[in-house]
């Protein structure tokens, strides 16, 4: 069953994803990594996840970073905005009839008043390690925000200026 209609309503998937983090914040002793209850939350995640958003269960959810769009459909997974073959018309340059994930993303993002400002945000690049577990309960416990050892922050990336590099003759 496909309920990826439901995506052409961001604002309204902003305010459910709003009463699922309100509604699962009181639940968070019971729902631990590895806990007992982690298979079923995972199982419901992805079913109803998948259903409307093609999920593909990276266990570091963005969508509320990304328009309500799956960043990881995108077939070069990209976390962080289109890569530069997006086409003329909006479509990607792997599946030329499938329309840009991150023109998607931005234009629902547009369309989000809470979280939309968040295209804007660098996010940090997958942990593979979380792949198929629940990013409500990674979320809940930080798990999703947690870098393994040797990465670095996005916020202690700094960007350089080009017009501050020096001139190649």
């Amino acid at each position: 069953m496909t309920l990826r209609f439901l995506q052409k309503y961001p604002h309204a998937l902003e305010l459910m994803y709003d009463f699922s983090h309100w509604l699962l914040r009181p639940f968070r002793r019971w729902l631990q990594p590895n806990g007992r209850l982690e298979g079923f939350v995972t199982w419901s995640e992805e079913i109803g996840k998948r259903a409307v958003f093609d999920c593909q269960m990276c266990g570091q959810c963005i969508l509320h970073s990304t328009g309500m769009t799956c960043s990881m459909t995108c077939p070069k997974n990209l976390r962080n905005g289109p890569c530069g073959g997006v086409r003329t018309n909006g479509h990607c340059e792997v599946k030329p009839e499938m329309r840009c994930i991150w023109v998607v993303a931005y234009e629902r993002s547009l369309k989000m008043p809470a979280y939309g400002h968040e295209m804007l945000h660098i996010q940090p690049p997958v942990n593979q390690q979380l792949e198929g577990t629940s990013s409500w309960i990674n979320m809940l416990h930080e798990v999703d925000i947690a870098l393994p050892d040797g990465w670095v922050k996005s916020a202690d990336i700094h960007i350089i200026n080009p017009a501050s590099l020096p001139k190649i003759a």
